[in-house]
């Protein structure tokens, strides 16, 4: 072997070794970065996915959605990769998929149920009228309502004494008014009334003062559903101007009438059929007059007391119409069997009517009635008193600023007037009110009263005529003034008069 045959066997041989360790090197640093490849990358057999672990109820996990997966196995192999082209991962890393991030899904028991359909939309509602900014609070005790108020007023009346000239004389006078309106909020039962008193005090003719007041206060008991048990008092007070035909005598100042009584019944519903049974007692009282040369007029003998018994049956044909019937029976006691003229006036009274409470629209509302009366007494010489009898009460309200009242009634009454047997009396009353603005109402009144005297060639013709308005500054405090024009005719010789009067005041209620 040549020199140079030898040199190339060992720059071979050389080349070999150098080529051998190269190689392992490079297979020894594979070995150590393949050892954690994922078997998914090195595409190994399909292993079965192990299921989620369930969501720990630890509070940390929670805050760390990430903690579930650090206490479970790594889905990596450790086997050597079949091809070293695919990508490596370090053993020091771990994996960690989305599955595990995902909460378990929920166990379905039974089909979800279609969700209800929604109610329809209840229908629209009118909007309540606006509290009056002017009307009083009252005072509430408990569960009542109480409406106290006063007024002070001055003002100048032309005839104070309301009789005929001559000797008519004018004089400034003070009102005292006060008056009270009680109202219950109970859940069953209930308590209603109104007190209102007065006094006129003149100035220039004291014997010309005097009181008013009336009253009446009711109580209604809910015994059941279909069953009320009622209860009523009253109370009026009032004075006889002097020209009087029931005074016998010139009198001076003007004698106290006082008329009070109670009446207690039951009524029971049938379905729309209502029927009512009450019972009452009225009392009149009247005071002694003084004449003019000082003596003493005795009224006694117009004393008296009156029972009475009423019965009702009333059908709802709907609820804003409830047609009525009506009887009623009464006895008038006198405490004086026989009175200053020589007669006696005790009688007993028997009358029937019909009539119906109405409510045609919320403007129209009312009460009618009318009937027939026959009163006998005991004297013979007296004859029997009859006439129709009724009472009306309609109150229209054609715009809301604007409140039309109309009143009438008739009835048949006692007198002292020798040979006559009583009284036929028929009133009419008719007020407007409109409210110019919230806190401003005119009101513009007339009324008649015909007063005619059975048995004698005795009438008496009451008219008046008036304004008045109200002006109210706050809920407390309201302005008043008013002018009335009375005048009366009589067919008794020297009883016409006419009196103007002017009132202005301030009223304060609560």
């Amino acid at each position: 072997m040549s020199g140079r045959t030898t040199i190339l066997l060992l720059s071979g041989t050389a080349l070999a070794g150098l080529a051998f360790g190269w190689t392992t090197a490079v297979a020894q640093r594979a070995t150590a970065l393949r050892t954690g490849t994922p078997a998914y990358i090195a595409q190994q057999p399909a292993q079965p996915e192990t299921p989620p672990a369930p969501t720990s109820a630890d509070p940390d996990a929670l805050r760390d959605p990430a903690a579930p997966a650090r206490n479970q196995g790594s889905a990596v192999s450790a086997r050597q990769p079949s091809r070293a082209s695919q990508p490596v991962q370090a053993p020091a890393l771990r994996g960690v998929t989305q599955r595990q991030f995902r909460p378990p899904p929920p166990v379905v028991a039974t089909l979800p149920q279609p969700a209800p359909p929604l109610p329809p939309p209840p229908p629209r509602r009118r909007t309540a009228a606006e509290e009056d900014p002017y009307a009083a609070l009252g005072v509430r005790i408990g569960s009542v309502t109480l409406r106290p108020g006063f007024t002070n007023s001055i003002g100048y009346d032309t005839n104070p004494q309301r009789i005929a000239p001559p000797g008519v004389k004018g004089s400034p006078f003070a009102r005292y008014e006060g008056d009270l309106d009680i109202q219950s909020d109970w859940n069953v039962h209930q308590l209603s009334g109104r007190l209102r008193g007065g006094y006129f005090q003149y100035f220039r003719d004291s014997q010309a003062s005097r009181p008013d007041a009336e009253g009446n206060l009711d109580l209604r008991l809910d015994a059941t559903r279909d069953t009320r048990i009622l209860l009523e008092s009253r109370l009026r007070l009032d004075t006889q101007r002097p020209g009087s035909p029931d005074l016998t005598s010139a009198v001076e100042g003007r004698p106290l009438v006082w008329q009070y009584g109670g009446s207690a019944g039951v009524s029971h519903d049938f379905n729309r059929l209502q029927l009512t049974l009450r019972g009452s007692v009225d009392r009149s009282d009247y005071e002694n007059a003084q004449l003019t040369n000082g003596a003493i007029l005795s009224q006694q003998d117009r004393n008296q007391t009156q029972y009475g018994l009423r019965l009702r049956a009333a059908y709802e044909v709907t609820p804003g119409f409830r047609p009525f019937i009506q009887g009623d029976i009464d006895q008038r006691e006198f405490d004086d069997k026989i009175d200053s003229s020589g007669y006696m006036r005790s009688s007993n009274g028997l009358s029937g009517r019909i009539g119906s409470t109405f409510e045609i629209s919320r403007q129209l509302t009312g009460e009618i009635s009318g009937g027939y009366q026959n009163r006998s007494y005991e004297d013979p010489r007296l004859k029997n008193l009859r006439g129709f009898v009724g009472d009306a009460a309609v109150l229209w309200s054609p715009t809301p600023l604007t409140t039309v009242t109309l009143r009438g009634s008739a009835t048949l009454g006692d007198t002292t007037v020798a040979g006559s047997s009583g009284t036929t009396v028929r009133t009419v009353a008719l007020e407007i009110a409109h409210a110019l603005r919230r806190n401003l109402t005119v009101t513009g009144f007339t009324g008649f009263t015909r007063t005619d005297y059975e048995g004698q060639n005795l009438r008496e013709d009451q008219m008046n005529v008036g304004a008045r308005i109200e002006y109210r500054l706050t809920r407390t405090f309201a302005i008043r003034a008013s002018f009335t024009h009375e005048r009366l005719n009589s067919t008794s010789p020297g009883n016409d008069y006419t009196a103007n009067v002017s009132m202005v005041g301030l009223r304060v209620q609560f």
